[in-house]
């Protein structure tokens, strides 16, 4: 099959739409609600397994590491205070500006997530 027909066919609507992969909401007491995916791709596990092993890193650093990767790859939405952030880079943006209790309920979240969705991977 050619490009062409390749597009047309794209185009027709012949190609069956990707699944959506299933998400998960975890909701603070004060009412923050933060959504991940509960899918992790293989390469990304790898990638997660290499932010433990140098020895250029001390172990709270790794440690932070870890939480700011997870939270990169996993992180859809996040809604404080009734406003939603979603995007990698503003999310990302949002969680190096949060407060301690903001960041607690990440680390908490994610651990919860991780140990239901991931159990061979181990969160920081």
């Amino acid at each position: 099959m050619g490009r062409r027909s390749r597009r047309r066919s794209r185009e027709q609507g012949a190609e069956p739409a990707m699944p959506e992969a299933p998400t998960a909401e975890y909701r603070s007491a004060d009412g923050s609600v933060l959504a991940l995916r509960c899918v992790l791709s293989p390469k990304t596990r790898a990638q997660y397994a290499k932010t433990f092993q140098g020895n250029v890193l001390s172990q709270e650093d790794a440690w932070h590491r870890a939480l700011e990767f997870l939270f990169e790859r996993l992180a859809l939405s996040w809604t404080i205070n009734d406003v939603e952030t979603s995007g990698q880079g503003d999310l990302l943006a949002r969680l190096r500006a949060s407060s301690r209790e903001e960041r607690d309920f990440v680390r908490v979240s994610i651990r919860a997530h991780c140990a239901e969705w991931f159990p061979d991977v181990k969160a920081p």
